[in-house]
């Protein structure tokens, strides 16, 4: 039975990549790198900053990579506000509602990202719990991280349903057992396939996405 969906944040609940491609983009043209969609996508895009940072410019001391990551995080809250949340991202809430399942959010982003985001998208008080990699001491592909969730919400992971956009994410959820939906707002859908998605879909409005639940056996409350 159903009983519980856990969230990924960016690129699932709202499309923040492009946000963070252009924040990047700009950050690296003062160290002399011009990056491009690719390079994004492959190098940076679902990672963690001091280890992104790690590996782009390898010569920052760690003073410098954890100013540069708070810098970079920095201007994103500055652009923030922009953003909007995925489309379908009303519907499936409310269904979870009708039907009275658990809603948790596991995310890589930094807690002050996090925080901004829910009040951004009003959802400040839609998920409990909220696991942050940077709080909890470990981060997405690791499946602890989802893991956690599971024991949080006192469930099986047969009874989750997990939605991620990136392939870290949707390793860390497989590998915690959860069958996991890709929803392809930033990320190749091959690579998400590849990665050990169930399912691709490019949001909450596809029809795969209402058939899957649909069919789930959650209670006598019909979908919207």
């Amino acid at each position: 039975m159903l009983a519980a969906i856990l969230f990924d944040l960016d690129g699932t609940l709202v499309n923040t990549d492009p946000l963070h491609y252009r924040i990047w983009k700009e950050i690296l043209k003062d160290y002399g790198l011009e990056i491009d969609q690719t390079f994004y996508d492959t190098r940076i895009s679902g990672g963690l900053n001091p280890l992104i940072i790690k590996e782009i410019l390898p010569y920052l001391s760690e003073a410098e990579n954890l100013q540069l990551s708070e810098y970079k995080e920095a201007r994103f809250r500055e652009l923030a506000s922009e953003l909007k949340p995925v489309a379908g991202l009303d519907r499936i809430l409310a269904w979870t509602e009708e039907c009275n399942l658990k809603r948790a959010l596991v995310t890589n982003a930094p807690r002050k990202n996090v925080e901004l985001m829910l009040s951004v998208l009003g959802l400040t008080e839609a998920f409990d719990p909220v696991l942050i990699a940077e709080d909890v001491g470990v981060a997405k592909p690791d499946p602890a991280l989802y893991k956690m969730g599971l024991n949080l919400l006192n469930i099986a992971p047969e009874q989750g349903l997990v939605f991620e956009d990136s392939p870290s994410g949707i390793r860390s959820a497989v590998g915690a057992g959860i069958l996991t939906v890709g929803i392809a707002s930033t990320h190749n859908p091959l690579a998400l396939l590849e990665a050990g998605a169930f399912n691709v879909v490019p949001d909450f409005t596809d029809e795969l996405v209402w058939s899957l639940i649909r069919g789930a056996d959650v209670s006598e409350a019909e979908p919207l």
